[in-house]
């Protein structure tokens, strides 16, 4: 274990181009074309699959539960009637064809061959050594699976355990501050680095009324103000969420170290530029509107 002195955000720094990364399946026609090859088609029923397929073949209510931010309703709609039509087996070598096409197709063959590719996997790959299990349960449920041999699916194998294993810990932090699934959204896309209200209804399955309400809740409790903007008082929750989750999050990063964090990021951080500017997401995904 490196003992270097490692700065307080770097963490949060070094995993969101991983977790920009790892999402993009969650976006490529790649997914869609083979989850339809075992039988999935619904776009709502292909995003509760391949995220949820690592626990096994669970019900609505666990799904529900480690999502956190999902309409119960509409996670029912879709689990477990997914798994009658492909097993968890089927929809995760289907994941993982998806992801290698998508990452092929956005960064090109030689980035995915490239050193640095192999470089990356290595240092996200050793910072996976310091997660944590406990209370962790989509962390941990992937950790069960196999490593990846090619460097570019490893390398995503890596950034989906670290992105699951601080995304857990997060939804304890979630929970402390008296958020439920919908305001957490609601404060998230306030901040303008969440997702807007239109991708929220489209993909978690709340109602403009229940964004309403629960803007409503947040408003009494000082949060946001009249016009949905986050307060002083939301914007310091919001704050100390983020650095308790940093906290939560810190020894994978701890363990590799300040260079290799360091190096980590400025990989993962090109790899993601290359993907946004190849149009890995929409245009519309992010903001207040």
């Amino acid at each position: 274990m490196t003992t270097d002195a490692l700065e307080s955000r770097a963490g949060r720094r070094c995993q969101n181009p991983l977790n920009t990364l790892h999402a993009t399946h969650y976006f490529s026609p790649d997914l869609g074309k083979e989850l339809a090859a075992v039988g999935i088609t619904h776009p709502r029923a292909v995003n509760f699959a391949v995220r949820a397929a690592a626990l096994g073949p669970v019900g609505p209510g666990a799904v529900t539960a480690v999502f956190y931010n999902y309409k119960h309703e509409l996670v029912a709609e879709h689990v477990p009637a997914v798994w009658r039509t492909a097993t968890p087996e089927q929809v995760l070598a289907a994941r993982a064809r998806a992801v290698d096409a998508t990452l092929r197709r956005l960064l090109g063959d030689g980035a995915v061959a490239s050193e640095e590719m192999a470089e990356a996997a290595r240092l996200a790959l050793r910072a996976t050594e310091a997660c944590s299990r406990s209370a962790r349960p989509l962390y941990s449920a992937h950790a069960d699976l196999p490593v990846p041999q090619e460097p570019h699916l490893a390398l995503w194998h890596a950034a989906t355990l670290l992105r699951e294993h601080r995304g857990d810990g997060h939804l304890a932090i979630l929970m402390s501050a008296e958020l439920d699934g919908l305001e957490a959204l609601v404060t998230h896309t306030a901040t303008g680095r969440g997702m807007t209200p239109s991708w929220v209804f489209t993909t978690r399955g709340w109602t403009r009324e229940e964004w309403d309400a629960a803007a409503g809740r947040l408003r009494e409790r000082g949060l946001l103000d009249a016009d949905g903007e986050l307060t002083e008082r939301g914007v310091a929750l919001r704050e100390e969420i983020e650095e308790e989750t940093d906290r939560l999050d810190r020894a994978p990063y701890e363990h590799l170290g300040a260079e290799g964090v360091r190096r980590l990021t400025e990989l993962a951080a090109g790899f993601a530029r290359a993907a946004v500017t190849t149009g890995a997401y929409p245009a519309d995904l992010i903001g207040r509107r």
